[in-house]
This record gives structure tokens, sequence and C-alpha cells, in this order.
């Protein structure tokens, strides 16, 4: 039985101190109020005196209250029945499901050894152009969703979800609204994809420590179910409010803050999430999506700016679109040459075109005079942005291609293409 402690010395926002004696970092404690029991976990160290970060929040705790530690770090329940599921950021359910505590796994643990990785060499399918063209993603890639507040960054995880080529998609929600949790709901209800689908969602009104755990639950049952031979593909939204709750509790905490008030270790805190995705040899995989939001679209914000260190590659969401440029699969050469022949020389040809178009659109609102190909340019970029670029355009890799070739033949000659003869023979639609 381990002993129970009835004097709390400090209480100061989330976070509580107690004097105690063999106590493990992360550990779980109990903390029994007159409103009814609630988790707190082990935080800091000083001596004997043991700081835990309350889950419920501080509100309603007396000096007087109970604490006893549980032996054990957070932990979450993993079988089959977790699929189709909704549960919080400390695993309780959220669906009015039946409590699952059964088979327990400790979360956080470390990510696999590098050198056991294999390289990535498998396609994930999404049916969006601009990813499975142009950037293609990889099985057990990680990529971050750069994107402004008030982009459709859910939206576009949500289709993600319903059409990704994979066996299982695990949504992490931090800090959402309560509109965008009943959103991705009905989302993957109506689109029949709720039973491949776990949920841990922390809304807005949730105590702000159960945000820092939705990444650390979603990615240790991921974990498990790709060792047990499952494409697992994580998406997490948002990670700029998982730092913000770091920020908060670092603050309380009274540590020195680093660059724009958030803690000196964010990167290898995100880094330490990111690096989970791995494809075990002989087995499954996890592949990781994460929206991180910019504030005021400023790339050089200590959230995007950090993650774009750790991670390969990112997908720029902007004017509700996945920008050509400044968007990027560092992994796609691994599994675009494997496509079809023409996959490298479409991608290619096509953002060089488009490029062009933008300097065209350029020189026509400084009123230059508009040559024969800038008009052909124009009417190019216009096809492309409807056909490629729309987040409404849901078709198949090989009909993005012949869409491609399409887009090419009514705007220009063969010649003017850039692309090489014996490609343009074989694929050119016919009488154009």
């Amino acid at each position: 039985m381990r002993k129970v402690y009835s004097k709390i010395e400090s209480i100061s926002g989330n976070v509580i101190s107690v004097k105690a004696t063999d106590v493990q970092y992360g550990e779980l404690a109990r903390v029994s109020t007159t409103y009814g029991d609630t988790l707190a976990e082990v935080i800091k160290l000083d001596g004997d005196l043991v700081s835990m970060q309350v889950f419920a929040g501080g509100r309603g705790i007396s000096t007087g209250d109970e604490v006893r530690f549980l032996g054990n770090p957070m932990r979450v329940s993993f079988s089959e029945n977790l699929q189709g599921r909704i549960f919080d950021g400390s695993g309780k359910p959220r669906d009015n499901g039946p409590e699952l505590t059964e088979n327990l796994i400790t979360i956080g643990g470390p990510s696999v050894n590098p050198a056991k990785r294999i390289i990535p060499r498998n396609m994930i399918r999404t049916g969006i152009p601009m990813i499975d063209l142009f950037n293609t993603l990889v099985e057990s890639q990680k990529l971050p969703i750069f994107s402004v507040s008030g982009e459709p960054y859910n939206q576009l995880l949500s289709r993600i979800a319903m059409q990704a080529e994979v066996d299982l998609i695990i949504l992490g929600g931090m800090g959402l609204k309560y509109d965008d949790y009943l959103f991705f709901k009905e989302e993957l209800e109506n689109g029949g994809a709720m039973s491949r689908t776990i949920m841990f969602v922390h809304t807005a009104s949730d105590p702000v420590v159960e945000s820092l755990m939705v990444p650390d639950i979603s990615l240790a049952v991921a974990e498990k179910f790709a060792l047990q031979g499952k494409k697992v593909l994580v998406l997490l939204t948002d990670m700029t409010n998982f730092a913000d709750a770091m920020k908060e509790i670092a603050i309380t905490q009274e540590q020195v803050p680093s660059n724009r008030g958030y803690p000196g270790d964010l990167y290898s805190q995100l880094a330490s999430r990111y690096e989970k995705a791995v494809d075990f040899e002989g087995s499954g995989s996890i592949t990781i999506l994460g929206v991180t939001t910019m504030p005021g679209d400023d790339v050089t914000h200590p959230v995007p700016d950090n993650t774009g260190y750790i991670t390969e590659g990112q997908y720029y969401l902007k004017n509700g679109r996945i920008e050509p440029f400044g968007s990027l699969s560092r992994l796609k050469q691994q599994v675009n040459d494997k496509t079809r022949d023409d996959h490298r020389a479409i991608m290619d040809g096509m953002i060089k075109l488009y490029a062009a178009y933008k300097s065209s659109v350029e020189k026509k609102s400084m009123g230059f005079n508009m040559s024969q190909w800038d008009e052909k340019l124009l009417k190019y970029g216009k096809q492309f942005e409807k056909g490629m670029m729309d987040l409404s355009v849901n078709i198949p890799l090989e009909k993005a291609l012949d869409l491609g070739w399409e887009i090419l033949a009514s705007c220009f000659e063969k010649d003017e293409t850039g692309l090489k003869t014996d490609l343009i023979n074989q694929y050119w639609p016919e009488g154009k």
C-alpha cells in the first residue's frame, strides 16, 4: 500500500507541491479533493519537495487534501477495442462508451533506435493531387502542415483521414474548439472512416496539462499497432497549442524562458514526438502529419522554426490551398520513380510553368504588355489552380497525371512544355 500525504505545501495555478520520498519523475498521483479525485503527474523533484501538475487544474484543491502516489507513470489501455472510440487527453472516454482498463501500456517511451530503422520506400496515397503528384507523402515520414489561423487545415486533415491508404488513423487534437471536435467526429462517421480511427481529443475548455498528453498517448498506441503489422497514420492538430501548453506550465514552474517565452527544451520536446515516425522491418509503420499554426504567418516563430529542423519537409497551407512553392516532401524521391514513368517529368514541368505564370501575373498587374506566351501562361495558371490546387479535387494519382497532360495540351504546343519527346509521344492526349 502506497503512503498517503495529507499536507500540500503549495498550490500555484495547476501545480501543487508536497514533501514526499521514494517518488519518481513522471509518476502519477491521485489527489482526493472535496470535489472528487483527480490525477496529477510529477514534473519536478527538488530534494524531498515534489511538484505535480494536476490534470483537472488547481481550482478546488486545498492544502489539507490527500495525495497518494501510484507508483507508475501515465498509462493507457491498448487493444483492438480502441478502434472507433473517442477519448480525452488523459485516456478517459469522451464518447460515453465503457472505460478501458486492460493491458495498460506506458506512454512517452523512447523513440526507435535510428540504426534499426529502414529507409522509407512506400507511398501513401491520399487522393489530393498537390500531395500525391507534387509532394508525395511517404510511409514513416514526419511532416508538418504549416498554416495560418483560419485556414481549412482541419478539413484537410479529415480528408486525409478518410482517403489515406492506411490501416489505422489516430487523430490527436490539442486545444480544439468544440465545433472542430464535432466536425471531425461527424465527418469521419459520415465518411465511414470512424471504424478504423481512434481519437484522443483535448478541447480548449479542458485542463491544459491534458494537451501535453495527447501526442504521447496517440504515439504510444500507434507504436503498438505498428508492431502488430498495421500502417498507422497519426494526425496531430495543433502542435502550436501543444507548445503553448508547455509554455504555460514552464511559466508556472518559474523556468527561465527562452525565445518568446517558450521553454529552452522546446526543440527536444517536439523532436521526441516527431521522431516516433518509423517503418519497422517486416512489420507496420507510423507516419506523422502535424498541423503547426504560424501566429501572424511568421515562419520564424519558435514553433514552426524548430519544427522545420526536425521534420522531412512541410506542406504550406495558404489561401485554402497547398502552395507549390515552399511545400516540400524531402522523401518523395524515394517513391515517385516507382509510380509511373512520367510522374517526375510532369511534377517538375508543371511547377516550372506555374512559376512562369506567377511572373506573368506580376507583369500584368504592373501594366506591361502581354505577349502571346504570357496569355498562354495565364490560361494555364488558372487551369492548374482549379484542376490541381483546389482542395476539393479528389482523384487518384494516375488520373492526376492524365489531367496534367490534358491541362498542358489545352494551353501549349508540344514543344513549349519542355518535356521529353518520348514522354510526349506516349502521353500527349490524342487530337490535341
